[in-house]
């Protein structure tokens, strides 16, 4: 028995044409292409059958990943197919696989397992597979996965990507437990790009890290089986999160599957992100922004769109108004809120309870009344928090009188909450200084007050209470002396009305003091709010 040279295949493994072909290829680092040359059969979801003559064995792929010959002289070794049907179940669980992978338009009849394996890079470019399970799988450099159909999940969980995850383009369906792509633990050193994917299930990225941006644009992420369609808490992205739209040609090629570009080219029309069942991105950090230009929602009444707690410098809230559902940014904190009137829910479809922000910026017309509005859906039972957050953000843009208005808007709101004697000193408050945000009007009911006041007294003079000893009588005096409280002009106490003239200067003297009372009020609050 002759032993097998260096190089050869061991033994009993009797490789087929297509084998043989691929163990070549594999120590030469060259492709090994078996597509036909008609491109409708080269389709690896296609319904056309491929033979023998285009099959290779996952026992050998694997043989090669794990145990492969040395490359010829001067080549390096690299396992590149294209157009290759992988029978059998390709394990490479817990294997370290050294050479570079790259596989193109090829069809693995079943699931591929690589939990715990670790790989320096793997590339699936269009392949149709059942399954893959690749928890805890570790890599120096990139997991692409771009242009895949996936009939039964991915899995990722803890799974550790030294670079790029991309995923572009990617068909996934859901698993036996609803999940299209279980990714709870990633960590990724770089990018995370899912740009025009479809997502048939529920994505979960609990406590994943990005390196660098994580970019949906153009993902069609549904779930009508389930509560959530992303279910990604604690999420960490070092830069932003990219909820957009993406550009797709009119030319018959689609997006890239490296990625898209920022500006549309001429003749490339637009997919908006559209996420059908709820969101939640509770507790998450995103250290650039969270954008969601053009984005469509599309819950049930009993799902969310939650940011619960969310930290970011800049979030921009510019798609479509969710028609149901609910948007949650109860203790969200913001330092940029983009925003347009008509992205915002209505009544009882939106939920801001210690949501903090300290600039807005609307992109087209948000006049004041509209944000009331908005603050007004936000709070179906009343609560200053929102208020006040508003009129600081005023503040800061230098819109002061904007923020009076806020927090006048604040007080009858209040106001509607109180009991019937509350409310009856509420609405004097209001119609005669506006809660002390209007100070301006003080002024003016006074000299209303002492106009009428000094006419009367002009022709209904009191008699003195000692006569000789009395000052010259001033009507317009005698009036301000009643109107003013604790302030004593000389003359309120040499005269001695009586009869009608005696009510009319009781009159005076009490709306002199609900005058100065609701002006102190005001006061009070404007020392307290400064």
């Amino acid at each position: 028995m002759t032993e097998p040279r260096d190089g050869d295949p061991p033994p009993g493994l009797d490789l087929t044409t297509a084998e043989w072909g691929m163990w070549q290829a594999f120590r030469n680092g060259s492709t090994h292409d078996l597509r036909t040359a008609h491109p409708q059969r080269n389709d690896p979801s296609g319904p056309y059958a491929w033979g023998p003559e285009r099959s290779v064995r996952a026992r050998v792929v694997a043989l090669l990943l794990l145990a492969g010959p040395p490359p010829q002289p001067g080549r390096v070794a690299a396992l590149k197919l294209n157009g290759v049907h992988i029978t059998g179940q390709l394990d490479l669980a817990g294997g370290s696989i050294e050479p570079y992978v790259e596989m193109k338009n090829c069809r693995f009849e079943q699931e591929v397992l690589l939990p715990e394996s670790h790989f320096t890079t793997l590339r699936l470019v269009g392949c149709a597979l059942p399954r893959l399970e690749a928890a805890r799988l570790r890599t120096e450099g990139d997991l692409h996965l771009p242009r895949c159909i996936v009939e039964h999940g991915i899995r990722l969980t803890d799974a550790h990507i030294g670079t790029d995850l991309l995923l572009n383009q990617l068909v996934v369906r859901r698993d036996r437990r609803g999940q299209s792509i279980s990714a709870d633990g990633l960590t990724v050193g770089q990018d995370l790009q899912a740009e025009m994917i479809e997502s048939h299930g529920e994505l979960s990225m609990r406590g994943a890290q990005i390196g660098v941006s994580l970019s949906l644009r153009g993902a069609q992420l549904r779930n009508p089986y389930g509560r959530r369609a992303l279910n990604a808490p604690q999420l960490t992205v070092e830069r932003s999160l990219y909820l957009t739209a993406a550009g797709v040609s009119s030319y018959g090629s689609s997006t890239p599957p490296y990625g898209t570009s920022n500006t549309p080219t001429r003749g490339t029309r637009i997919q908006r992100f559209e996420c059908e069942g709820g969101m939640r991105l509770d507790d998450g950090r995103f250290n650039d922004a969270v954008d969601f230009d053009q984005a469509r929602f599309i819950m049930e009444n009993d799902q969310e769109l939650s940011l619960r707690r969310i930290q970011t410098p800049e979030l921009r809230f510019v798609g479509e108004r969710p028609q149901r559902g609910r948007v949650i940014l109860s203790g969200a904190r913001v330092v940029n809120l983009v925003d347009k009137s008509v992205s915002w829910p209505g009544p009882g479809g939106l939920a801001m309870a210690g949501f903090s922000y300290e600039c807005l910026i609307p992109v087209g017309h948000f006049p004041l009344s509209r944000r009331l509005e908005w603050v007004a859906a936000a709070t179906p039972e009343f609560s200053r928090g929102p208020y006040e957050t508003l009129a600081t953000a005023m503040r800061t843009s230098g819109e002061d009188a904007e923020a009076r208005e806020v927090l006048l808007a604040k007080e009858r709101r209040r106001r509607e909450t109180l009991p019937l004697a509350g409310k009856l000193w509420g609405y004097l408050q209001d119609w005669t200084v506006a809660y002390g945000y209007r100070p301006g009007r003080a002024a003016v009911w006074m000299a209303v007050l002492w106009a009428i006041g000094s006419v009367f007294f002009a022709h209904n003079r009191p008699d003195p209470i000692k006569p000789g000893e009395s000052p010259n009588w001033n009507a317009s005096l005698y009036t301000l002396d009643l109107l003013l409280p604790v302030i004593d002009l000389g003359q309120d106490g040499y005269w001695k009305p009586d009869g009608g003239v005696q009510w009319a200067a009781i009159v005076m003297v009490m709306l002199g003091w609900i005058l100065a009372t609701t002006v102190a009020a005001g006061a009070s609050r404007l020392l307290r709010r400064q």
